[in-house]
């Protein structure tokens, strides 16, 4: 097997309603680095993010991200300092999805994580299939 470009990778998301494109992200992280770790966001964070609650619980969640092979380790994502997290986990990769490429708040996270030895990579996002899409779905049942 050939080695991995990265030690410690570190991804984070609400994965509720989790889904193929939930699986295709922590599977290109994972193929990316050893060790993969997975913030999961709390209940208290999406809510004060998205202005809704997950569908499915915290707990449960994680649970649930916690049993995929390629997931080593999760944590809960308790905030948006994923500085922070990078330096408490040792990361020297965070993975994010493409949408995020070149935005004002990426931008920043690639210059401060490149201060402390840690790139960006961004992977493509799935096409047709997003929580967003499975809650608007449900409402119309």
């Amino acid at each position: 097997m050939a080695e991995k470009k990265y030690k410690i990778g570190y991804t984070t998301g609400v994965f509720d309603m989790f889904h193929i494109g939930h699986l295709n992200i922590l599977r290109r992280a994972k193929e990316q680095c050893e060790y993969l770790i997975v913030g999961v966001t709390t209940d208290a964070l999406c809510e004060a993010r998205k202005k809704h609650a997950p569908v499915i619980a915290e707990l449960e969640r994680m649970a649930i991200v916690e049993a995929i092979k390629y997931v080593d380790r999760v944590v809960p994502q308790t905030d948006m300092d994923k500085l922070r997290a990078v330096k408490d986990y040792g990361a020297d990769v965070v993975f994010v999805g493409s949408d995020w490429q070149g935005t004002t708040a990426w931008e920043q996270y690639e210059t401060e994580f490149a201060a402390v030895g840690c790139d960006v990579v961004y992977l493509d996002h799935t096409e047709g299939i997003s929580s967003t899409y499975l809650r608007e779905k449900l409402k119309k049942s």
